[in-house]
């Protein structure tokens, strides 16, 4: 069994002579360029995952094409008939004025139903009317989607609808 002060000894042997050989092959030298080649190679194979091709080289899809089981977001369009039980449903949850309400609606003819909320506090518009932003679901089978709309109050006290439309996120 050796001593410690042997084993160290050992041991610093032989590290000088791992460096004499790392000195002697020239590795120290290619250490600097070795980390900017590693640096080059893993920025390339990195660069490569927002490459385009314009020569067709990737799958097309039409878009009429579903993948997933998520449904895409453009739904059947609302009828007229549908659009009038709305714009009622929006008038009644308007005039009713409660905070945080949805007004639930549904046409009988087409299957088509829906919930008009309120989106905001009344505003004025620039001819000095008293005006809502509101949010309405329209679903029609298995699809989803949705439609945003403003009312103003008429002089009568009921709220008109004069917008009504696909609503657009942003």
């Amino acid at each position: 069994m050796r001593s410690v002060a042997s084993q160290y000894a050992l041991q610093a042997q032989c590290k000088l002579a791992l460096y004499r050989t790392w000195a002697r092959v020239g590795l120290s030298a290619i250490r600097p360029a070795g980390a900017v080649a590693t640096l080059f190679l893993v920025s390339i194979g990195s660069g490569g995952c927002s490459i385009s091709r314009s020569d067709g080289a990737f799958a097309k899809m039409d878009d009429s094409e579903v993948t997933g089981s998520i449904a895409s977001g453009q739904g059947p369009a609302p009828t007229e008939t549908d659009l009038a039980f709305a714009r009622n449903a929006a008038s009644d949850v308007l005039t009713k004025g409660d905070k945080d309400s949805s007004q639930p609606w549904e046409n009988p003819e087409t299957g088509a139903r829906g919930s008009v909320t309120p989106l905001a506090q009344a505003y004025s518009s620039d001819d000095g009317r008293t005006c809502r932003d509101f949010l309405a679901s329209y679903v029609n089978g298995r699809r989803e989607s949705w439609l945003q709309g403003a009312a103003c109050k008429a002089s009568h006290g009921r709220w008109e609808i004069h917008t009504l439309k696909p609503w657009s996120r942003g």
